[in-house]
């Protein structure tokens, strides 16, 4: 039985013993039920199925994972001939045994319940992502090399919670000069991104929060976590509604001032002063989330609130969007007064964010490359934003749009009731989008609104019409919503 699987790169060579260290290690788990072919096939294809192992991933040979099992090694050849027969696994001479590429791509290989609730994601138009592939790589190691070299040998020692001097004192001047930031670097704390930014002031602030009857689910998940309770400002056209403050009772409020998320449209400026008036009557903190203010394209820019009050204001910003989230690079601009605090809670050495990113970042902002390939990025988000709202209004010209002058998404409207319907639709054509009712305070006494929030900034270029296509054809179209 053995020799049946003679043709399979990792069997040994005629009349040679097999290498006692060859392979890599795999763990799973023999469910102790049916014979042990039986068992070891079907272990493999639940880590197939669940993702543990990729597409590629190379296994190892038959006989090293006898022996880590204890099994005999007939059997496990058997259990990959098996699923090399029914295309689990690929098994070629040079390249050995393969989690094969098609076990991604061909759902009906899928067994039970996994395989019917499963569908494939063909088209990627979640919101606030920007696009993976437009990361300035060849500008980035450029001041990466240049930072390096040129930094101080204490900045590869135990790192300073407050972030590299580097970073801050570009920051400082950036912020000054792009966004109406006043500040000084001894007030700028390096964090590793909002959510981190986020946790630390409530950890500090303490108290009730108001925030934006519609915002992020996972953001007043972090806030409550570090001990806030949240309650919800009613949103309309011109932002939130600050003048809700007074009666909420709250210690601090977070507002998306430049760009209210997920709806869109900046804080009207009446109420920016509203906001500030609250914040110094009251002895509240205003938390400014600045997550994509740079992105603006057909509206003048809107400064930071912060410039009106640096004293009551807390500004966050981070490069999730205009760089990268997986640099987990933010920060915090903070008032003189809450320093010290912030500092104690982050703790007493950086646990979070690279020194050499952070250096890399100094260096690519000082040297111009941060602003070059921000107005590089408006103009390729703004040409992702025209053909969605061109293509909508040739398509699907009954479905408004909003939120557009800014930012990575917008909102697009839908009738009473159809949310829920026009989401199933989506995922029929393989799109992965997110709905607007999910963003909703579950305290807000606002009316549920239905609408999809669609993000432009993730698709790859040549993919994005297709993503578009897919998109019209889920909408319901104006016959469907008369007929309801």
């Amino acid at each position: 039985m053995e020799e049946s699987w003679v043709n399979t790169p990792e069997s040994p060579a005629s009349g040679s013993d097999p290498d006692e260290t060859a392979g890599t290690d795999l763990h799973l788990e023999l469910s102790g039920e049916g014979s042990l072919r039986g068992q070891l096939a079907d272990a493999l294809r639940e880590a197939i199925r669940s993702g543990r192992l990729l597409p590629g991933t190379r296994l190892p040979p038959y006989r090293s994972l006898a022996r880590d099992l204890g099994i005999a090694r007939n059997t496990a050849a058997d259990a990959y001939a098996e699923l090399v027969e029914e295309g689990w696994l690929s098994a070629r001479q040079g390249s050995g045994t393969r989690v094969a590429q098609r076990a991604a791509v061909h759902p009906d290989q899928q067994r039970g319940p996994q395989r019917r609730n499963r569908r494939r994601v063909l088209h990627d138009l979640m919101p606030s992502s920007p696009d993976a592939a437009a990361f300035p790589r060849t500008a980035w190691l450029t001041s990466a090399r240049r930072a390096v070299a040129a930094a101080p040998n204490d900045a590869f020692g135990v790192g300073d919670p407050r972030g590299r001097p580097e970073l801050r004192e570009a920051l400082a001047e950036y912020l000054a000069r792009a966004r109406g930031v006043r500040t000084e670097p001894d007030r700028i704390m390096i964090c590793s991104g909002f959510a981190h930014g986020l946790g630390l002031l409530g950890e500090v602030l303490g108290g009730t929060w108001a925030v934006e009857s519609y915002g992020l689910e996972f953001h007043r998940a972090v806030l409550e976590g570090a001990g806030p309770r949240t309650v919800p400002l009613t949103v309309d056209a011109s932002g939130a509604r600050v003048e809700e403050l007074p009666d909420r009772g709250v210690r601090a409020a977070l507002l998306t001032p430049a760009h209210q998320f997920p709806t869109g449209g900046p804080l009207h400026p009446e109420r920016r002063m509203a906001v500030i008036d609250w914040a110094r009557s009251s002895g509240g903190v205003l938390v400014e989330d600045d997550y994509d203010g740079e992105f603006r394209y057909d509206r003048q820019p809107v400064g930071a609130v912060q410039g009106l009050d640096p004293d009551r204001v807390v500004y966050i910003g981070s490069a999730s969007k205009s760089l990268s989230p997986a640099l987990r690079l933010g920060w915090m601009v903070l008032p003189g007064w809450l320093v010290d605090d912030v500092l104690a809670a982050k703790g007493p050495r950086e646990m979070w964010s690279g020194v050499v990113d952070q250096l890399t970042l100094a260096d690519f902002i000082v040297s111009g490359g941060y602003d070059r390939h921000l107005r590089h990025m408006r103009r390729h988000y703004r040409r992702r934003r025209d053909l969605l709202v061109d293509t909508l209004a040739e398509r699907a010209p009954h479905i408004r749009v909003d939120g557009i002058a800014a930012g990575l998404h917008a909102v697009l409207e839908l009738p009473d009731g159809t949310e829920d319907a026009v989401l199933r639709a989506a995922r029929r054509q393989g799109l992965a989008l997110d709905g607007l009712r999910p963003y909703r305070h579950p305290d807000s006494t606002m009316a549920p609104r239905d609408g999809l929030v669609i993000g432009y900034g993730t698709p790859m270029d040549h993919a994005f019409s297709g993503a578009l296509d897919a998109l019209c054809l889920a909408l319901p179209d104006p016959e469907e919503d008369e007929e309801d």
